[in-house]
C-alpha cells in the first residue's frame, strides 16, 4: 500500500472496531489517504497489529492503537478526550464496532438482543456524543457510521440487529440536521454481506449459487458474490474527505445492488 493519495493529510481519524474486517480495512484506507489513525478495538492486541501494519505501509508515527469498549461511555470519553489533547483535534470519527448473532428471532436470547443494541446502536451514540463537542469547537468534522442493508430492508436471522442498524441510520440523520450548521457531516455506509473473515467466506461460499440470484453484480463463478472490506472502506474514505463536503444525512449502500431502496 503506497501513500499516493493525500486528501486526508493532516487529519486525525478515530476508527472503532478496527482490529479486523471492515474496520481494519477502513483504518488502512484512511492512513493511505494521509490521515493519522487512532485504531481502537475491544481487543487491544488486534488494534495494535493494525497500527503496526499502518506504520509498515505508510511510515512510522502515523497511527497508534487503543483498547476501547464502545459500550463503556466513560472509556469512550477518556479515549476521545486524550486523542484531542494529543493530536489537537478529532477530524474524523468512524463508528464501525459491531456484533451480530445470526439466528431466527424466536431462537435468539435477551442477552444477545442487549449485546447487539448496546454495541451496534449505543456504541455509535456514545462515540458521537463525546466527539461532537470537540467537532463543534473546532468548526467541523466528519462522522461516518457503518450501518447495514439489514437496517434498510430488514433481514432474516437478523431481527434485532436490523433494528439496531436502522436506529443508527435514523440517529445519524437527526444528528446531521442538528449539527450541519457547524460544518459537521454525518453519514452512513450500509454494507451487504461482506467477507469479514475466512470463516464467513467459507460459510457463504457454500451458498454461492443462492446468493448470485439476489446480488446483481457479478464477480465470477469462482467467488461468492459478497462484498470485500475494501469495497466498504472506499465509500467511507470518500465520505470522510472534502470531496463529500456537501453530503450529509445520507446512507450509501455498498452491497453489490442487493438493496436499491
Amino acid at each position: 500500500m503506497a501513500n499516493a493519495d493525500e486528501r486526508l493529510e493532516g487529519k486525525t481519524a478515530l476508527v472503532t472496531g478496527s482490529g479486523h474486517g471492515i474496520g481494519r480495512q477502513i483504518a488502512l484506507k484512511l492512513a493511505d489517504r494521509g490521515a493519522y489513525v487512532v485504531a481502537t478495538d475491544l481487543n487491544g492486541e488486534t488494534a495494535g497489529e493494525v497500527a503496526e501494519e499502518i506504520g509498515e505501509a505508510v511510515g512510522s508515527g502515523r497511527a497508534h492503537a487503543v483498547e476501547m469498549d464502545v459500550t463503556d461511555l466513560e472509556r469512550v470519553q477518556h479515549v476521545i478526550d486524550e486523542t484531542v489533547a494529543d493530536r489537537g483535534a478529532l477530524d474524523i470519527l468512524i463508528n464501525d464496532a459491531g456484533i451480530w448473532f445470526p439466528k431466527f428471532f424466536l431462537e435468539s436470547t435477551p442477552e444477545e438482543w442487549r449485546k447487539e443494541v448496546d454495541v451496534c446502536f449505543f456504541g455509535v451514540v456514545h462515540c458521537t456524543r463525546v466527539a461532537l463537542p470537540h467537532m463543534v469547537d473546532q468548526g467541523g468534522g466528519r462522522i461516518v457510521s457503518i450501518a447495514s442493508d439489514a437496517g434498510r430492508v430488514g433481514e432474516k436471522r437478523q431481527a434485532v440487529y436490523s433494528g439496531a442498524k436502522a436506529g443508527v441510520i435514523g440517529f445519524s440523520k437527526a444528528i446531521a440536521r442538528e449539527y450541519g450548521r457547524y460544518n459537521i457531516t454525518v453519514n452512513c455506509v450500509a454494507p451487504g454481506l461482506t467477507m469479514n473473515s475466512p470463516e464467513m467466506a467459507e460459510s457463504f461460499g457454500q451458498r454461492a449459487g443462492e446468493l448470485r440470484s439476489v446480488y446483481p453484480l457479478y464477480r465470477g463463478e469462482s467467488e461468492p458474490p459478497l462484498g470485500q472490506p475494501s469495497d466498504v472502506a472506499g465509500a467511507v474514505a470518500f465520505l470522510a474527505s472534502d470531496d463529500a463536503a456537501w453530503v450529509t444525512g445520507q446512507t450509501i449502500s455498498v452491497s453489490g445492488g442487493y438493496s436499491m431502496a
